[in-house]
């Protein structure tokens, strides 16, 4: 796999890492006239399809070519994962910001554990390794409690109000909360999201053969699965019963399962939620999140059920074990060995009828002319839709988890440099370059761009990414959120203790057992030091588990909830294509 490049953990098929990182633009120092021309040449060129007219466009390169005088020549350093989305900003964003400024604008393109490991580094040591981040906002929590970050709110009319947009439009951002701590501020501005989805051949579930064996073993129709139950029924059907299709051998499901830091991200990336663990809420539960931590206030109270959390409680065991019983029984066998970058080609070879947790990063790599999944014509054999809900989700919950990777500013670099960088932030964002970069990778952050005609036009070739993003379904698929206090080091616990369920080292309770109190003792370590100041974490004594149970039912929440008796209730579809048509033809309202 080495050999051939990688895949992130986001999906995209990648060169070596030499290919990672930009080279240094260096830009020329130009007049205004030059500024504009050099503006007026890639707008022209490059940022079509815009939901602004040219001239609008214009007008808008304008503010960054007066705004960024001060700082023509200088050199600015940014940093961001590598996705397909980045590699576009660091390759053409970059440049044409270059030209347009008279800056020089170094993006770099490092792994995602890259990324989170420099930021940390500075962080705690106060030297500015870089002028800019593109940070998931799953460490919101971590960088308001720290007081590391910039609140953007407070910049964009403080120290930054100079070289703020004013056709920014935070409003029109899509992932707006998901950079919004519990001081109702702004501190990550989404430059990229998307979704992790259910995957599944269309082509397959609509054959009138494959339709009628199904209904005659589940007394349902096939379908696109609304619950556990239903999946489970679907995956048992094409490993067991359809087998074959076409003469070549079908799966009925698709995952990985070694002992690996990407085990980690399967499970942090919202996987309790959607089997139902945690509260009601949106973005994220209240008080109880998907990760089963509880947060009263500001403050993290613990993740343990004995402590009022819901990391060990039954709908998270009941998330492990459907996992574990799954990837044994209707994925391919050597998906237990793999980790994420080797599992996620598989779907892609043909052989695989549905897939619970699939990123639409992979949607680009997923519509290559010549793949066995891709019609003649450049449409695709498969759709994405909603995840199906387990046994333990209520109505009000989150359903999925949705990648925002944000624009992040540290207290620690400069403020000249941090305004000259702010800068090179919004021009990836604004509504000039937005809808291009939609197009080349595929990560909205902007409603405008979301309903633009380009978008609909091209639809039919997107498996349904278009229509999941325009559905106010879409508003349940959130990152993690503020409950979580420290990312970096709760994250790593969790694919150490998930992969003794994989291998069979721990029972589903076992493991979740441990994960619960080692999130707890970091969290206990936090409140010790005094480090996050009064929204750090404060540990609720331990008590039983039937005291927070009948809390939780007093109060009228829902975790931690008891065990069901039933976990297996009758499976549930829905088609399709009528599913798509319920959905409203028309953008939402501005807040």
């Amino acid at each position: 796999m080495k050999d051939r490049g990688l895949i992130t953990r986001r999906g995209t098929l990648l060169g070596t890492a030499a290919a990672l990182a930009a080279p240094a633009l260096l830009a020329p120092r130009h007049s205004y006239a030059q500024a504009m021309d050099a503006a007026r040449r890639w707008v022209e060129q490059e940022f079509q399809p815009s939901t602004l007219s040219r001239d609008q466009q214009m007008q808008e390169m304008e503010f960054f070519i007066r705004a960024a005088q001060p700082y023509r020549g200088q050199d600015i350093n940014v940093v961001s994962e590598t996705i397909t989305t980045h590699e576009y900003e660091a390759r053409t964003l970059a440049r044409a910001f270059s030209e347009i400024t008279g800056m020089n604008l170094r993006h770099d393109l490092l792994q995602e554990g890259d990324v989170v490991e420099k930021i940390q580094t500075q962080m705690q040591s106060g030297r500015n390794l870089y002028d800019a981040w593109v940070n998931d906002s799953d460490l919101i929590g971590t960088h308001f409690r720290y007081r590391q970050a910039v609140s953007l709110t407070d910049w964009m009319v403080g120290d930054g109000r100079a070289v703020t947009s004013p056709t920014l439009d935070v409003d029109d951002f899509i992932g707006k909360d998901f950079g919004t701590a519990p001081d109702g501020k702004l501190y990550q501005l989404p430059d990229q999201q998307f979704a992790n989805l259910y995957w599944f051949r269309y082509d397959w579930f609509t054959r009138p053969q494959i339709r009628d064996a199904f209904r005659r073993r589940f007394n349902y129709d096939l379908g696109v699965p609304a619950n556990w139950s239903a999946y489970e029924d679907i995956a048992e059907f094409f490993t067991n019963e359809v087998r074959e299709i076409d003469g070549a051998r079908v799966w009925g499901h698709m995952d990985y399962g070694k002992k690996d830091p990407s085990l980690g991200w399967r499970f942090t990336d919202a996987w309790l939620s959607m089997a139902g663990n945690g509260d009601r809420g949106i973005p994220n539960g209240r008080p109880v999140d998907e990760w089963g931590i509880r947060m009263e206030g500001c403050r993290p109270v613990g993740s343990s059920v004995e402590r009022g959390g819901d990391t060990n409680g039954p709908a998270a065991v009941y998330a492990v074990s459907k996992y574990v019983e799954w990837l044994r029984k209707y994925a391919p066998p050597e998906a237990a060995g793999m980790t994420f970058s080797e599992s996620g080609p598989v779907p892609a070879q043909g052989a695989i009828a549905q897939q619970i947790f699939w990123y639409t990063a992979f949607t680009a790599d997923m519509v290559k002319p010549g793949l066995p999944v891709v019609n003649a014509d450049g449409t695709p054999r498969w759709r994405m839709a909603p995840s199906p809900k387990g046994a333990y989700w209520r109505e009000g919950m989150k359903l999925g988890y949705q990648d925002a990777g944000s624009w992040t500013l540290l207290q620690s670099t400069p403020v000249e440099r941090r305004r000259a960088a702010w800068l090179y932030a919004q021009f990836t964002v604004s509504k000039t370059t937005s809808l291009k970069k939609s197009h080349v990778g595929l990560t909205f952050i902007r409603e405008s761009d979301i309903w633009h005609n380009s978008f609909t036009e091209r639809a039919p070739q997107l498996g349904g990414l278009i229509e999941f993003y325009r559905s106010p379904a879409r508003v349940q698929w959130t990152p993690t959120g503020v409950n979580v206090p420290d990312y970096p080091r709760l994250a790593q616990l969790w694919w150490q203790n998930i992969g003794d369920a994989s291998s069979g080292a721990r029972t589903p309770q076992q493991a979740m057992d441990a994960l619960a109190a080692a999130q707890d003792s970091v969290m206990e370590r936090l409140q010790r030091a005094n480090v996050q100041g009064e929204c750090g974490p404060r540990l609720n004594p331990r008590t039983s588990a039937e005291e927070w149970h009948a809390r939780a039912e007093r109060d009228g929440n829902i975790a931690p909830q008891r065990r069901l008796a039933n976990e297996k209730p009758q499976g549930e579809t829905v088609d399709y294509d009528t599913l798509i048509r319920s959905w409203p033809a028309t953008p939402p309202q501005r807040r």
